[in-house]
């Protein structure tokens, strides 16, 4: 069965630009090579999309419009690895305001967003401001007509599901919901399937990535499906209950944001996409999906 036909109607493929190449060229290059036409932004010549000055932004929007290129979503540093939760909020607050103007002229709503590493305090000290942040974080999101999906990486909730409906259910605004990432389980030391089983119905994005243990503990990136990440059996457990967001490549085989290690591969890109693109097909058959 042919790869369009095979896949569920509602799944959305995109990629995480930057992991493909430095340069918007190069990242929108990517994602046309695999036929496709949408772009999660992370950075852009290095430089996070809340950062880039006015006269930059515009002249990334203009070539996203010339190339019919569309954007699924921005994944902000708001709680991320290098953001402490001891540290500056200001940060964290002018970078949602910055980015909600910025969605608004890309048309996306969702803003990724992670739970503060913990700065050395204690555990309940570290959630109760962590949720506080977010909390904040949430309403202005709200004014805003933002989504902020939290992923399951740095920070408070990062590594338990426990924690991340915590924060969906405490808060309790429209405005905080969940990014999957299939791969980070591998690298934090956790199997995905039982989070994924726990957190799905809260779930708005899904990073896809896979990895797989390497000699003394280290974390080997490879394809979607190469690994121990389950992505195959991830796949079937999103779309038996239903989710229709975006499935957005996140390699990590080139680059790695977090060790500021690569600058990206467009070949490596590209394979991991259409190695995405044939777990989609066998898992469209095994869960009775396709057009």
């Amino acid at each position: 069965m042919p790869f369009a036909e095979a896949v569920p109607a509602e799944v959305r493929l995109a990629g995480i630009g930057d992991e493909a190449a430095p340069d918007l060229a190069g990242q929108i290059g990517a994602v046309a090579e695999l036929g496709w036409n949408r772009l999660e932004l992370r950075t852009i010549g290095g430089t996070p999309l809340a950062d880039l000055d006015e006269d930059a932004f515009r002249q990334a929007v203009e070539r996203l419009e010339a190339t019919g290129t569309s954007v699924a979503g921005v994944a902000s540093k708001i709680g991320d690895w290098s953001r402490p939760v001891t540290g500056d909020f200001a940060a964290d607050v002018r970078d949602l305001e910055v980015l909600a103007r910025r969605c608004a002229v890309l048309g996306t709503r969702l803003v990724r967003v992670m739970s503060y590493p913990r700065g050395g305090l204690d555990e309940p000290e570290w959630g109760r401001r962590a949720r506080e942040r977010l909390r904040e974080l949430a309403r202005r999101a709200e004014d805003h007509g933002l989504v902020l999906a939290h992923e399951n990486c740095a920070g408070w909730a990062g590594d338990r599901a426990d924690r991340m409906l915590d924060l969906v259910t405490g808060i309790g605004s429209p405005a905080l919901r969940l990014l999957f990432d299939i791969g980070n389980g591998v690298a934090h030391g956790y199997p995905p399937l039982p989070m994924l089983r726990a957190i799905v119905s809260h779930v708005v994005h899904v990073h896809v990535k896979d990895a797989r243990s390497g000699a003394g503990g280290a974390v080997v990136f490879v394809p979607p499906g190469e690994g121990e990440a389950q992505v195959a059996e991830c796949l079937e457990v999103l779309f038996q209950s239903g989710y229709g967001g975006v499935l957005s490549i996140e390699p990590h085989v080139k680059l790695r944001p977090h060790l500021g290690s690569g600058t990206g591969g467009r070949e490596a890109f590209v394979a991991c996409g259409r190695a995405l693109e044939r777990l989609l097909a066998r898992t469209a058959l095994t869960t009775g999906g396709g057009r």
